[in-house]
């Protein structure tokens, strides 16, 4: 279990890790790990069921449809800029007349409109395109000012970790001294101990030679 395993790695302290075979035997660790991790949780099961389609429109669905086919793609129709006469069976037909003169004027006045449209784009597009440069360099501002705000964190979280561990290792390397001291002194006390018993021994000894 994850919580059941204590780190006790101090990287901003530690030594060793420039080690001839440290880092190989890290790696073999890790693809070791590798290998026998077998995951068995979903951990996207709390999201819900994505849905590709939601965008979707009917004429995107056709031109995908279109697309795996490997159909080729419709020309762009220009029937409704053609200004045909009457066909010649109706030539002296003045409904049919009178359906191309209304063609024309619709043609007439979808070319005023465009015309009148890019007059307008002339004498305000420009100051439109401003406006949109400056909510752009607005956003990109906001985003640079985010990620220098994110990286701050990022090194006062390091900062942190380093003077922690840079303290905890201290204080380990001082207990260590101090384990180390303890030991070698008692070692030393065993030892007097040793001596001083064999001395002891040795009067005792030498004691019962005299009473003999």
């Amino acid at each position: 279990m994850a919580g059941e395993v204590v780190v006790d790695a101090l990287p901003y302290f530690d030594r060793g890790y420039d080690e001839p075979g440290v880092r190989e035997a890290a790696l073999s660790l890790v693809e070791e790990e590798t290998r026998r991790y077998r995951p068995t949780k979903n951990y996207l099961e709390y999201l819900p069921a994505p849905s590709y389609n939601a965008f979707e429109t009917e004429i995107m669905k056709n031109e995908f449809e279109r697309m795996q086919a490997r159909l080729p793609m419709e020309m762009l129709s220009m029937k409704r800029y053609e200004l045909p006469q009457p066909s010649a069976g109706k030539m002296t037909d003045i409904s049919a007349w009178t359906e191309c003169v209304d063609n024309s004027q619709a043609q007439l006045e979808h070319q005023a409109l465009r015309i009148l449209n890019l007059e307008l784009m002339a004498d305000n597009g420009s100051n439109a395109w401003k406006q949109y440069n400056t909510i752009l360099v607005q956003m990109m501002e906001n985003a640079q000012k985010h990620l220098q705000d994110l990286r701050k964190q990022i090194q006062e979280i390091n900062w942190r970790r380093k003077s922690e561990q840079t303290e905890a290792g201290n204080k380990l390397k001082e207990l260590e001294d101090s384990w180390v001291g303890l030991v070698s002194k008692n070692y030393e006390i065993e030892r007097a101990c040793v001596e001083l018993e064999k001395e002891v021994t040795s009067i005792e000894q030498k004691k019962a030679k005299d009473k003999r």
